[in-house]
């Protein structure tokens, strides 16, 4: 039986045992582990644009595109199942399997010798890294209060923007394609590690039930529905204009389906589904359905600037690849920086929504001038630029969280998390593939005839033209610059219609409390912990009673 919802708290941290699990050495192993989890896999999505070109000329492969899609749609298409699943059977068996298909997929992509088998590596480590990125979510949310989420939820953010700002500069080195070396060599032995750390010291409660309970819980229609059609729109924003024309029944037909899928998702879930896939949600005021809008609008900005940024540097500045990384980390670290000074404001002011408005002002004027860049422009505007872009979006990234959690009972917390992660991967494929299929629209017009004809393989192969820019002569090679200038120019665009999006969402939001307790049928099992042999103290014996004392106090 589910406990009864949260009440609303008072604004100023109580120093009650409503604080969330102890914060012994066990609680920061598993925080360790659950940054390390985050680092690798914003490698792993980050480390592909800049070896993209090294991808496509090494495999000589067609639907390049996809070795960025497959992942994100891999990480994206199983995360609501993920919050049912981890009721029904627990949060750590997920944790463990989440790993281990992260693991799979790296060991396959490793052993790519063409484009289709490395597409289906990265879509096996997508669904790891999505399965990941949902676990930690919700097991953050079972060991501390919502209060205290704001320091821990920047240090997840610091984690991915520094594996974002690793990821472009080791893209090469880390992604040799077809020596069956791609990232085995330091993913496995990662993934190793924390799958230990999780299997010593994350001790968590599973509310007992019997396996036919807990299976009557699950929504295998709803997850079937909204798998299928972020499927169908992924397949079709891949192949819009690049593959087909828009116009295509090839696009339009996957495209309208997956939309109207998602329509039918919503519905079936309010209508028809008991209980549904995400059981509050439907049910919430605007603050917490902006959340989500917002949540998914800064994760087309985030994934859109983080993919294909490094492209500048390698088409109109010669950079390598590690260079376009290295001019890049402002960007990433940049939001790292700010998350982790949003989430102290936040755990100490309780106020979220006083970000969110600075955070979208400060994308959308820094979007506007990323809009000015040319292929001549300086590197310190190339550089700098990036930068503001990413202290709002590091803002929003710890900021927009609050909204949703502080709008419904904790009770409710986990399947509220797994459509959180859900609609922020659903952003981030929106980013990467809309991103790719603007700049290969853009390259079919603005490219010259007689430099596109040296590629018979036509415009879906021609980020193997950024390879041999360097070595043009003139004027072709300032040609051919321009035209990737012009390119991007319009992604810029899209930044800063979709930031402006953004904050038009944030109007009518609601400045909530933040409840400072944790659902207590989850949450860190003490008595199991003080059975571990290295935990067993008068101390920890004492908190246990006084929680068992509380639990049935509540009850």
């Amino acid at each position: 039986m589910d406990s009864p919802p949260s009440r609303p708290s008072s604004a100023k941290p109580s120093d009650d045992l409503s604080e969330g699990v102890p914060k012994d050495w066990m609680f920061w192993c598993i925080i360790f582990s659950f940054v390390l989890s985050t680092l690798i896999t914003a490698v792993e999505f980050t480390s592909i644009g800049t070896a993209l070109p090294t991808i496509a000329h090494s495999l000589k492969g067609e639907r390049f595109i996809w070795v960025g899609s497959a992942y994100a749609l891999g990480e994206t298409a199983l995360v609501p199942l993920c919050g049912g699943v981890s009721q029904i059977i627990g949060r750590r068996p997920i944790m463990l399997s989440a790993l281990s298909l992260f693991a799979l997929g790296s060991a396959i992509c490793g052993a790519a010798s063409t484009m289709n088998m490395l597409i289906a590596g990265r879509g096996v480590q997508g669904l790891g890294a999505g399965a990941t990125i949902s676990s930690v979510q919700i097991m953050l949310s079972d060991l501390v209060t919502l209060r205290e989420r704001g320091t821990f939820s920047g240090l997840m953010a610091l984690a991915w923007a520094v594996g974002g700002g690793v990821g472009p500069v080791i893209g090469l080195q880390w992604l040799r394609v077809g020596t069956g070396m791609l990232l085995v060599d330091l993913n496995l032995p990662i993934c190793a590690f924390n799958a230990i750390i999780i299997l010593l010291f994350l001790r968590l409660k599973t509310p007992p039930a019997t396996l036919r309970e807990k299976l009557s819980k699950m929504d295998m229609i709803g997850n079937f529905l909204v798998t299928v059609s972020t499927t169908f729109v992924v397949i079709g924003l891949t192949w819009g204009g690049v593959r087909y024309p828009w116009s295509s029944g090839r696009v339009l037909l996957p495209l309208v389906v997956g939309l109207i899928g998602l329509v039918v998702f919503v519905i079936y879930e309010i209508y028809f589904c008991k209980p549904p896939v995400v059981p509050i949600v439907f049910r919430m005021d605007w603050t917490a359905a902006s959340g989500y809008i917002q949540n998914f609008l800064m994760a087309v900005v985030a994934a859109t600037l983080g993919y294909w940024f490094a492209i500048f540097f390698e088409a109109c500045k010669d950079k390598s690849p590690t260079g376009a990384g290295v001019d890049g980390l402002g960007l990433s670290y940049s939001v790292g920086l700010m998350a982790i000074v949003g989430g102290v404001a936040i755990k100490m002011t309780g106020n979220y929504l006083i970000q969110i408005y600075i955070g979208w002002m400060l994308i959308i004027i820094w979007a506007g001038l990323l809009t000015t860049l040319r292929a001549d422009s300086s590197l310190a505007k190339s550089v700098g630029f990036p930068v503001v872009i990413g202290s709002g979006g590091g803002i929003i990234a710890v900021a927009m969280l609050f909204p949703i959690l502080a709008s419904i009972p904790v009770t409710q917390t986990a399947p509220s998390m797994a459509l959180y992660v859900f609609s922020r991967n659903f952003g981030y494929i929106w980013g990467v593939t809309a991103g790719g299929a603007i700049i290969q629209n853009e390259l079919k017009r603005n490219l010259p005839a007689s430099f596109l004809a040296q590629f018979p393989q036509g415009v879906e192969i021609g980020f193997e033209t950024i390879s041999v820019i360097p070595s043009l002569e003139q004027p072709l090679k300032d040609a051919v610059r321009n035209a990737f200038g012009t390119a991007l120019k319009v992604v810029w665009q899209l930044v800063l219609g979709v930031a402006i999006a953004g904050s038009l969402g944030s109007i009518g939001m609601k400045q909530l409390q933040l409840h400072t307790n944790i659902d207590n049928e989850w949450g860190r099992d003490e008595s199991a912990v003080i059975n571990h042999r290295w935990s067993r103290t008068p101390q920890r014996k004492q908190r246990t009673e006084d929680i068992e004392k509380r639990d049935q106090g509540d009850n």
